[in-house]
């Protein structure tokens, strides 16, 4: 709830309208920030995953026991570690093959197992799925950099516009922030610059990285 601080400040200084506007664009700063925090999260798991696979099948290829090359994976992959040990210690134990972490890797251990398929290939297509679909996201994010730029700039210009005629003298934040029509339009304006914030995110995010 951070988010609320600069409302909390903004309560006293310039009144509830002033204090709505301040909480919508802060939250809006937030929202972007995990929306980018969380594709960057996404991203690196995709890649880790197909480390951990690559390190699977070079195991099982030269011979190893599936549980080994579980282990040998773990150690190759330390952000993973835990849910191939899992794996591993489900396998060896003979249960069922299930991780939320890493259920592409499950499905394809399980349905190799299950039908006497040969396990190295099973997860070398899984591999080579993981490996398509973080390519793919990489550089739809890479072609989305223009318009995300775009809707940046037009989010912060009304901000800028308000700081650049305090400056000139015109007192638009006086305006704003003293009278009670001012301050209706600048929580309208706090609504408007959230939900274009939000709708551009959602035009330009899509095609992430599918669960791994």
């Amino acid at each position: 709830m951070w988010w609320l601080a600069p409302a909390v400040v903004a309560l006293p200084l310039a009144g509830v309208g002033a204090a709505i506007a301040a909480g919508l664009v802060t939250f809006s700063v937030g929202q972007e920030w995990r929306n980018r925090k969380e594709k960057a999260a996404s991203l690196a798991k995709a890649e880790q995953t197909s480390a951990a696979l690559r390190m699977m099948v070079a195991e099982l290829r030269s011979g190893a026991h599936p549980v080994l090359a579980a282990e040998a994976a773990a150690d190759a992959a330390p952000a993973l570690a835990g849910d191939l040990r899992n794996l591993a210690a489900s396998a060896r134990l003979d249960g069922a093959l299930e991780s939320a972490a890493l259920p592409r890797l499950a499905q394809s251990w399980e349905l190799a197992r299950k039908h006497g398929l040969p396990i190295a290939d099973a997860l070398e297509a899984a591999r080579r799925d993981v490996e398509a679909e973080t390519l793919f996201a990489r550089r739809l994010h890479a072609k989305m950099a223009g318009p995300r730029m775009s809707a940046t700039v037009l989010t912060i210009l009304p901000i800028g516009c308000l700081a650049l005629g305090q400056v000139i003298g015109a007192g638009p934040l006086t305006v704003l922030t003293g009278t009670l029509l001012g301050q209706v339009f600048l929580v309208a304006g706090a609504m408007l610059l959230w939900a274009g914030a939000a709708w551009s995110r959602a035009l330009t995010g899509r095609g992430g990285v599918a669960r791994t």
